[in-house]
This record gives C-alpha cells, sequence and structure tokens, in this order.
C-alpha cells in the first residue's frame, strides 16, 4: 500500500470528524483555539489509534465489531445529536446553557470521538499483512483527523457568526443524519 493510498485512507476517515466539528463550532462564535485544538487533538488521537488497536485485534475481532460498529456509532450520534434537538427546542433562557454544544466538555469530546473513529477501528484490520506499515499508517491518519478537525471547527465558527439561528437545532441534525448515514451504510 502506498502513502497516497494511506493518505486517501485518512481523509475518508477524517469526514467524520470534519462534520462534527462543524457542527460542533457552529456555536462558538468566535475562535476559541483552545477547544479548538483539544477537539483536534482527540479526535486525531483516537482517528490514530483505533487503526492499531484493529490492526493488533486481527482477524478475528473483525466479525465481531463489523456486526455492531454501525449501530454504536447510529445510538452515540442519534443520542447526542437528539439531545442538542431537544436542548435546541427547549427554550433555554440565555445564561442557562443558550448556545451552548456539550462539545466544551472532556467527556462528550471523548464519546464524540469514540463514535468517529469506530470505522478506524476496522480500518486497522487491511494493515495486519502488511507489518510496520501500521505506525505509518496511523501517523498519517492522525494528522488528516487533526487537519480535517481544525478545518471543519474553523468553518463552523465561521458559518455561526453569519447565520442566526438555532445552532444547537443544526448540530444536533447533523450528528443524527452522520448516525443515520452510518447505518445505513452498513445495512444496505
Amino acid at each position: 500500500m502506498s502513502l497516497i493510498e494511506i493518505a486517501l485512507i485518512s481523509v475518508g476517515l477524517a469526514m467524520d470528524c470534519f462534520a462534527v466539528a462543524v457542527a460542533g463550532s457552529v456555536a462558538y462564535g468566535r475562535y476559541n483555539w483552545g477547544k479548538i485544538l483539544r477537539m483536534a487533538l482527540c479526535f486525531g488521537l483516537f482517528q490514530g489509534v483505533m487503526p492499531m488497536l484493529g490492526w493488533l485485534a486481527g482477524v478475528s475481532f473483525s466479525d465481531a465489531i463489523s456486526s455492531v460498529d454501525h449501530w454504536l456509532a447510529f445510538g452515540i450520534l442519534g443520542y447526542i445529536g437528539g439531545k442538542m434537538i431537544y436542548d435546541g427546542f427547549s427554550g433555554k433562557e440565555e445564561g442557562e446553557g443558550a448556545g451552548k454544544t456539550p462539545y466544551g466538555s472532556v467527556s462528550m469530546l471523548l464519546v464524540l470521538a469514540l463514535a468517529t473513529s469506530i470505522d478506524a477501528l476496522a480500518t486497522g484490520l487491511i494493515f495486519v499483512p502488511m507489518g510496520n506499515l501500521i505506525f505509518t499508517a496511523a501517523a498519517i491518519i492522525f494528522s488528516g483527523s487533526f487537519i480535517f478537525t481544525i478545518l471543519g471547527c474553523v468553518i463552523g465558527v465561521s458559518f455561526g457568526k453569519r447565520f442566526n439561528f438555532n445552532v444547537e437545532f443544526l448540530g444536533g441534525g447533523i450528528l443524527v443524519l452522520m448516525g443515520v448515514k452510518i447505518l445505513l451504510e452498513h445495512l444496505l
């Protein structure tokens, strides 16, 4: 497998991070580089480590994870997105959490990083016959996810500044749709 092929895999895996970053940063209202870098680092680390775990688990584990990975991602993204939609409709007053997203908390960030990196776990299995190439691949996948998460946050903040509407509803809707997309891809 060439480095270009690994880079393309990295871009494909980073698209979930990108979409979640756009949805999560739309409510920031300004560039909060601490939160942006924390999200990028968390997503990048999960995306980089999961292929190595998949590689370590080998072929025997692939059957177990591939039968439930789409349901797990759907459930996590559906729950988080549904909660954001509910919070958006609940009409909270300013100061009670309006305009905030759950992305700022470390625990929610870890859950989102896990949800977006489940596919990366299975991707690690393609590197089983290639030996130590997994370490190079993990570094490239980390880098791609890190960069695309920052790009998604920048786009999300810019989008949130230009349009004044219920951003929690939008972000929640995006997460629910991502969960449905993952589920449908695996079921169809």
